[in-house]
């Protein structure tokens, strides 16, 4: 009874409301990033499938580099070779160098890796759409914004989820390369929890509890978000 006292006091009265604050940036940063991505992702879908020759190679190299680079290196050079380039902008403008907002820097630079793979997903969730659905729009003389948008995201979005919840729960985990760079997130609380404690396995045992506890309310929402989609889809 000693030992889990010995828990409850150092993990849920010492440190509990540091590490709910960590879970709570983590989950900002991972939506955040996962929005982002997402955008990127369509972006970079349609150009591949229907884009100019130029921005189809761009598209195609971006999202390899993506995919070939490790994560940890890539968020290390887009975090600070992207605040580099920043002030240096900003000295040629004879501006004084800007401070680097660490929340909105995790947002981007995750959002930016994650849109490659999201870009993959979407695009082949786009294919297995029925060609005829998109010939019959067009012929009843929709534009290509409206056909996106009435007909592409709405039919697309079932081949998808499944893949998109895949890319959300691994954008959770890769939240804590942020750490690297500094941010305080979940992680990076945990180690200075452990740290000052000197019990690195009770906290670390404790924030994969965390983690894994995100991951299981993660699949259940999505699960009921594929069972209210699935009424769209036609009988087989």
């Amino acid at each position: 009874m000693s030992w889990l006292q010995h828990v409850f006091d150092t993990v849920v009265l010492d440190w509990g409301p540091a590490l709910l604050d960590g879970a709570a940036v983590t989950l900002q940063i991972s939506i955040g990033a996962f929005v982002v991505g997402l955008l990127i992702g369509v972006l970079v879908a349609m150009t591949k499938l229907s884009g100019p020759r130029p921005l189809v190679w761009l598209a195609n190299l971006y999202t390899s580099i993506c995919r070939a680079v490790p994560e940890l290196l890539l968020i290390l050079l887009l975090y600070y070779a992207g605040g580099d380039l920043i002030n240096y902008l900003l000295a040629q403008f004879g501006q004084e160098p800007a401070p680097i907002n660490g929340f909105m820097a995790a947002v981007v630079v995750l959002g930016i890796v994650q849109g490659a793979y999201a870009g993959e997903i979407i695009r082949g969730a786009i294919q297995s759409i029925p060609p005829g659905h998109i010939e019959a729009a067009r012929a009843f003389g929709c534009r290509r914004g409206m056909v996106l948008q009435r007909i592409i995201l709405p039919e697309m979005l079932p081949y998808a989820l499944g893949g998109l919840s895949n890319l959300w729960l691994i954008l959770i985990k890769d939240s804590a390369l942020i750490s690297v760079v500094g941010y305080s997130e979940l992680l990076f609380t945990t180690k200075q929890a452990a740290g000052s404690t000197r019990e690195y396995l009770l906290f670390y045992v404790s924030v994969s509890l965390v983690y894994l506890l995100i991951t299981l309310l993660s699949n259940l929402l999505f699960s009921r978000v594929d069972r209210r989609i699935g009424r769209w889809m036609p009988a087989h």
